[in-house]
């Protein structure tokens, strides 16, 4: 009798705990495990969160405040990637280091998106990445919408156990509040004058911005795509002269990266200019400016507008919302 009493109570004890760890372990109140999404970029993931609510585990690769081109995974990490339910990957050369655990893991038969292949990519048309596809399609919200309606589809197709409707209805509200992102960004963006409308950054990574929101591309400190390339004082003497033509009073420089480049271009330059700090291709932890991809292309916004000298106080914040941060 004894040993029966105990045999009855043991599923008892594993809803239990079920609903202890849910949270940690992804156990279902069915003795299962909730489906799991692999993002590799934070602001991607991010964006992903925001669709997927709480009908999966979303895992991101990426820490706050690394660079995309040059972070690594490790073995547990890399192991997930295999048994997920869904990657999702920018694409386009972005992720050098974690790309062959993304295709390790689409041999393995796990689904697959590589986002920036699909939002009609840019390409590079000047320096060393001429002719090549630019992966910093997030600096234009209107590819991000697109982009949140693939990560909808494609979790909707792959993803077994998720709830239609209710993925639907996160993509459509997010859609709205990236809708609102864009109609502000370009009020901002139009206070600045037309000669004042030029961009130089710490590499090529706002090309999609300036094609979306009518800005000149002067140059890049790094005359690349990428952060892991370096500028030869030869570039760095044809972009400070590019500079003096065009009379731009800024530089931006990546907030996660080191601003000494953009330091040296600023002396090399006959002419006074400021060296400003951007979230260009990483979301921060909580707290530090850029916790969300909203949050990110808000503080860039400003940030751009009011270097490149625009009015203050021109245009209202967008509402803020109560998106899902990602740290």
């Amino acid at each position: 009798m004894t040993h029966r009493t105990e045999v009855l109570r043991l599923p008892t004890a594993f809803a239990l705990i079920c609903a202890v760890v849910l949270g940690l372990t992804g156990c279902t109140a069915n003795g299962g495990e909730r489906p799991s999404v692999v993002v590799t970029t934070n602001i991607l993931g991010d964006i992903t969160r925001q669709i997927v609510g709480d009908q999966a585990e979303v895992t991101v690769l990426m820490k706050p405040g690394s660079d995309p081109h040059s972070f690594g995974i490790s073995a547990p990490q890399a192991a997930t990637i295999e048994q997920a339910d869904l990657i999702v990957h920018n694409g386009l050369g972005l992720e050098e280091n974690v790309l062959r655990h993304v295709q390790a893991g689409q041999e393995a038969g796990v689904a697959t998106l590589a986002v920036g292949e699909n939002v009609s990519p840019l390409k590079y048309t000047s320096d060393d990445m001429a002719g090549r596809p630019d992966p910093h399609f997030w600096t234009d919200p209107a590819r991000v919408r697109t982009a949140a309606r693939l990560i909808a589809d494609r979790l909707i197709e792959h993803v077994d156990g998720v709830d239609d409707a209710t993925v639907r209805a996160n993509a459509a509200r997010y859609d709205t509040r990236l809708a609102d992102l864009s109609t502000w960004m370009s009020s901002r963006f139009a206070a600045i004058p037309a000669n004042k409308r030029n961009l130089v950054t710490n590499h090529h990574v706002f090309g999609y911005l300036a094609q979306r929101f009518g800005f000149r591309v002067i140059g890049a400190v790094i005359p690349s795509g990428t952060t892991l390339a370096s500028p030869s004082a030869s570039d760095l003497k044809s972009l400070a002269t590019a500079i003096e033509t065009a009379g731009v009073k800024a530089i931006f420089a990546d907030s996660s990266q080191p601003d000494r480049l953009a330091q040296a271009l600023r002396r090399e330059s006959k002419v006074e200019v400021r060296v400003l700090p951007l979230f260009s291709e990483s979301l921060t932890e909580r707290g530090k400016g850029a916790a969300t991809y909203l949050e990110m292309m808000r503080a860039n916004t400003a940030a751009i507008a009011d270097g490149l000298g625009a009015p203050t106080g021109t245009t209202a914040r967008p509402k803020a919302g109560t998106e899902r941060n990602t740290s």
